[in-house]
């Protein structure tokens, strides 16, 4: 049995065109834009998830998906820098930042490491690879460098050299107990292409 899982990273958000961390805004009106018009753009899969974030909720139901909230995989929690840009963290922490960004068991922003969310990660690959239909999943970008930097048995430090687009879809496939990727792509509508073979 091969099982296939469709990563959909969300649409934009007012903290994603800012570099802040995610403090649960909304998409904004031209991510909401683009998805509605990607509706459709995926194969018909025999289920769907989310993070239960706003933007992943939204984006799902942009894209006309109804989807079950998936503890599993959800976004990275950043603690105490949740809302703050990346530049603001950086001048007022810039030690702390050097930790984050390469020590991957890190966690003093009283959030979750990477490491461990990258286990939380790996612990739902190894029950996906038994799930029979695909599943597409709107997730954080970061759950889809975890899953991409797992799958190809990478190491850790690659967690932060992968750069996740908005609205855009990354493919596992995978039996065995070994995924093969299939590399992000933007969603667009049906109609102006191949894509509904994703």
């Amino acid at each position: 049995m091969t099982s296939r899982v469709t990563f959909v990273s969300p649409a934009t958000s007012p903290s994603l065109r800012q570099a802040r961390f995610y403090d649960g805004d909304s998409i904004d009106d031209i991510g909401a834009a683009r998805a509605r018009e990607a509706a459709g753009s995926l194969a018909a899969p025999a289920r769907v998830l989310v993070s239960a974030s706003v933007r992943c909720r939204e984006t799902a139901a942009a894209l006309g998906l109804d989807g079950v909230e998936t503890p599993a995989l959800g976004g990275l929690d950043v603690g105490r820098w949740r809302g703050r840009t990346l530049d603001e963290v950086g001048a007022a922490e810039p030690e702390a930042v050097g930790h984050w960004l390469t020590a991957p068991g890190w966690a003093a922003h009283g959030g979750e490491s990477v490491r461990d969310m990258c286990e939380r990660v790996r612990r739902w690959l190894e029950s996906a690879q038994h799930m029979d239909g695909r599943t597409v999943a709107v997730v954080e970008p970061e759950v889809i460098r975890a899953a991409v930097t797992l799958a190809l048995g990478l190491p850790e430090a690659s967690f932060w050299r992968l750069d996740v687009a908005p609205l855009t879809a990354t493919e596992l496939s995978g039996r065995s107990g070994r995924w093969n990727l299939r590399l992000g792509r933007p969603l667009v509508a049906s109609a102006q292409g191949d894509n509904a073979a994703l």
